[in-house]
Order: C-alpha cells, then structure tokens, then sequence
C-alpha cells in the first residue's frame, strides 16, 4: 500500500483563504481529509474507489474533485502551493516520447485485407430442414421432393 498523503501545517494554512465559502447545503466534511485523500489518488494513480479509508468515502472525494474542478479551485490551489520557498522537495521529469512513423503494417482486417483468414465451419453446422448438404433450394433436380 502506498504511503499515506497528508498536506503539512504550512501547506494547509496557505490553503484554507482559497476554499470556497459559499457553499450551500450541509456543512462540508473535515476539508483536510477529503483534500489529502484527493492528492493521494492522484499522485499514487489508482481508483477513486480504492482510496484508503482514512480520507474519508470514495465517493466524497470523487465528488469534491470533480465538482471543484469545474470551479476552478484546483487551479488557484496548486498555483498557490506551487509558489513554494526554497528548493522543492522533489522534482519530477517524464521523457515520454510516441513517434509515428508511417503507415500501419497491417490493414484491417487482417493480413491481406479482404481474405478471411478462416472459412465459415459450415460443416458443424445443422443444415437447414428444408435442404441436404449442397442443395440449394432452387435446384430442380429436387424440388418435388424436399418442398
């Protein structure tokens, strides 16, 4: 299990003048928890549903993420803190690189399009009542007799 996230001292009273007050409803559970739970899922990538139980329901910490997401408030939080003094705990680089150089190798469907690489199995299959295995049902040479 990933180490818990917890926003220190400094960090959360650099926070609090940028939550929101005017909130309608009930009274918002503890902020520090559902906030550090929030951080948690999101630095440690897994599913809000899989957020320990410490920071409170899942669903609570969706929900605050996604609605104040749309507010906003995220963007002026993470601004906030990123005006960090002195050098930064940690630093990280992602060199991810996706170059695409041409053409697919294959074409749908396959490796020669339009060739079916395995016939129908026609012969595990029931045949039809009216007819036997290569009869159709305009075939003269049987029509009286299977129809």
């Amino acid at each position: 299990m990933a180490e818990l996230f917890w926003f220190s001292d400094e960090q959360w009273v650099r926070i609090v003048p940028l939550l929101p007050t005017n909130t309608r409803g009930l009274k918002r559970v503890d902020d520090h928890r559902v906030l550090s739970g929030i951080v948690h899922v999101i630095r440690t990538g897994c599913r809000w549903c899989d957020c320990p139980a410490e920071y409170g329901p899942a669903k609570t910490i969706y929900n605050r993420f996604v609605r104040w997401a749309r507010r906003g408030i995220w963007e002026r939080i993470f601004t906030e803190l990123a005006k960090c003094l002195g050098q930064p705990e940690r630093l990280l680089i992602d060199s991810t690189i996706i170059r695409h150089t041409g053409p697919p190798a294959v074409e749908k469907g396959g490796p020669a399009a339009g060739h079916r690489s395995q016939r129908r199995r026609q012969d595990h299959q029931d045949p039809p009542r009216n007819r036997r295995r290569g009869q159709t049902p305009g075939d003269p040479a049987h029509a009286g007799k299977y129809q």
